[in-house]
């Protein structure tokens, strides 16, 4: 390999583990639940940019600047996910808890299949609110109706998501390199295969 191609990877490293380490350090900054959303739509915002080639970019400025930018929006989408998603785990506990049975068996893989769903529409939410522009309300609705509807396309993030989880876990010391990243850069690049179809069916009708 030629020293300017040397030169390429070490720069793409040197980003890749930057905009991990920003994830880390602003998550940890808003104390983990109020840092997750603005931290996490910073991140799928530099990812998507690199997708789409706009590579000249600094990440720590373009961070910082979408994570204060989006803090409290992001934080008033991110109450309504964590209501539901306390409303399911307390759901799971109480069947895992108190009944028993052949229904209780049915109910808990349907509330996991559910929790499933619910997972994947938050990583479909952070694609969706870097790419459009909507109301609070559809940003919402289109995450739940995405994973829904587009049970292929969720099934293939939930795969890609589950060989980066089995690597991490092999390989615990990647953590603070691709931990937020690699799942980040895979669900933005299905996810914008798939908002290009759909709008290019939206342009022919």
């Amino acid at each position: 390999m030629k020293k300017g191609s040397w030169m390429i990877v070490f720069d793409w490293i040197w980003r890749v583990v930057s905009v991990n380490l920003c994830w880390i350090a602003f998550t940890v900054l808003g104390l983990g639940v109020l840092g997750f959303f603005p931290s996490s739509i910073a991140l799928f915002t530099i990812v998507r940019k690199w997708i789409r080639k706009d590579t000249d970019l600094s990440v720590w400025k373009t961070f910082k600047h979408v994570y204060f930018k989006e803090w409290k929006r992001s934080n008033g989408i991110g109450l309504v996910f964590y209501c539901i998603g306390l409303f399911l785990f307390f759901d799971i506990r109480i069947v895992m808890g108190i009944m028993t049975g052949i229904f209780s068996i049915f109910l808990l893989v349907f509330l996991y299949f559910v929790a499933f769903l619910f997972i994947m529409s938050i990583g479909y939410f952070f694609a969706i609110y870097v790419h459009y522009q909507l109301s609070t309300k559809e940003y919402i609705k289109q995450s739940f109706l995405f994973a829904v509807t587009g049970f292929g396309t969720t099934i293939w993030i939930g795969a890609g998501l589950f060989v980066v989880g089995m690597v991490i876990l092999k390989v615990p010391g990647l953590i603070p390199f691709i931990s937020a990243v690699a799942p980040a850069y895979w669900m933005m690049r299905v996810c914008l295969s798939r908002f290009t179809k759909l709008e290019r069916i939206a342009n022919q009708q």
